[in-house]
């Protein structure tokens, strides 16, 4: 690509994006969403006990593994599939967009609606934490398990960043999808598959037992929902002690980002077929 094209290139991928962005804002049912997001995120934080960063962190991770799908696929199932819908993915494939364009322009304009959604209640809780935890260690103690701000805005960042990989497959899913209703039932099928069944096929390798260590601590990786818990206990709550194979760092953030780009290149694949 030439360097006179790289402005035209920026500017549709932004414009879509600002699109998207502007169909989140007018909907009712992300506000639904967010406000229910809030109320349980904020609501943990608050009524859940010790106002400390760990304990807290560990009260949520149960319900952001169950309330960052549903979030990111309320908001990634539907645009690709009612653009195809209603034709107007026909129109804008007159246009000198390119799939990859318009999948990258998507992503990035609901993206933005899923990070605020998710980092407003995260960092109102934060901040709350920050003035209520009693001797708060210096900010400079950053060991792994410290009960410190840090340990908190890991678990911030990757929370976006599973987040950010379930969207991607929202969004593959609704380039699968023929119409809304299908992209919907896809929708709450993939939910349950990420949430449960990936989960249920990790826990039957470990009780299998015929898996070996290097086998198992891949399997760790394997679903997002496993590979972001992994990474959960590993970078921020520490398990220490623990003789059982643990997940491994690198082979997690590989897992996420071979989903999240996978997600996207099959994404923009589909259109090219429609």
């Amino acid at each position: 690509m030439s360097s006179s094209d790289t402005p035209t290139t920026t500017g549709s991928i932004q414009a879509v994006a600002v699109r998207e962005l502007f169909t989140v804002g007018r909907a009712r049912s992300p506000i639904a969403l967010f406000a229910g997001l809030f109320a349980v995120v904020v609501g943990i934080g608050i009524l859940g006990g010790e106002a400390r960063y760990l304990p807290t962190i560990a009260d949520l991770l149960l319900p952001m593994e169950l309330l960052v799908p549903t979030v990111a696929l309320a908001l990634g199932y539907r645009p690709i599939a009612s653009d195809a819908q209603r034709g107007e993915l026909a129109v804008l494939q007159t246009y000198p967009l390119h799939d990859g364009e318009y999948t990258l322009g998507v992503f990035l304009g609901r993206a933005v609606a899923l990070v605020a959604m998710l980092a407003v209640p995260l960092l109102i809780l934060g901040v709350y934490l920050g003035i209520t935890t009693p001797d708060t260690p210096s900010l400079f103690a950053t060991q792994q398990g410290m009960d410190s701000p840090f340990t908190y805005a890991r678990f911030f960042l990757l929370t976006l960043l599973f987040g950010l990989v379930l969207l991607a497959l929202a969004l593959c899913l609704s380039a699968l999808a023929r119409s809304q209703r299908s992209a919907f039932i896809f929708a709450g099928g993939a939910l349950v598959f990420v949430v449960v069944v990936l989960d249920l096929l990790v826990l039957r390798g470990f009780t299998a037992g015929t898996l070996g260590s290097d086998q198992l601590v891949a399997l760790l990786a394997a679903s997002p929902t496993s590979a972001y818990r992994g990474l959960v206990f590993e970078t921020v709550l520490g398990t220490p002690g623990v003789s059982a194979p643990q997940a491994s760092v690198l082979l997690s953030l590989a897992s996420l980002t071979m989903w999240l780009c996978g997600s996207l290149a099959v994404t923009t694949a589909m259109l090219g077929r429609r």
